[in-house]
């Protein structure tokens, strides 16, 4: 774990602009940085490694692609940053694949959403100083 002073830099990436905005207004409540949002995956690939987030939070289905093109690109780029895949399709085949290709978590919309602010903090690698 590393020591960090300034607030976690998270990412949204999902093809809902009302989860977005819930998202981001969750992590903003609890201190936490919103750099960027997206909804299409070459969107989310350009934002993210413009705006080096700590954290990724990232929908397995996304406008015109999925999340698995995102985190296959940028993993490997920035692995750095850590990644949470949020999302309603959340059968055990896209866990598997979501954490083979690098994902630190792997959280349920529709069971699990209020875990998603302490998970965010847990994949940061970060404790504060």
């Amino acid at each position: 774990m590393r020591c960090r002073q300034a607030p976690l830099k998270v990412f949204i990436v999902d093809d809902s602009v009302l989860i977005r905005d819930r998202v981001a207004a969750m992590l903003e409540a609890s201190a936490i940085s919103v750099v960027g949002r997206a909804a299409t995956p070459q969107d989310a690939i350009d934002g993210i490694l413009a705006a080096s987030p700590d954290v990724v939070v990232l929908d397995v289905q996304l406008e015109g692609g999925s999340g698995l093109q995102v985190l296959s690109a940028v993993h490997p780029a920035a692995p750095d940053i850590a990644f949470v895949v949020f999302s309603s399709n959340s059968g055990p085949a896209y866990r598997k694949r979501y954490f083979r290709e690098g994902a630190e978590a792997f959280l349920d919309k529709s069971t699990e959403f209020d875990q998603l602010v302490q998970t965010v903090a847990k994949a940061s690698r970060y404790v504060a100083c």
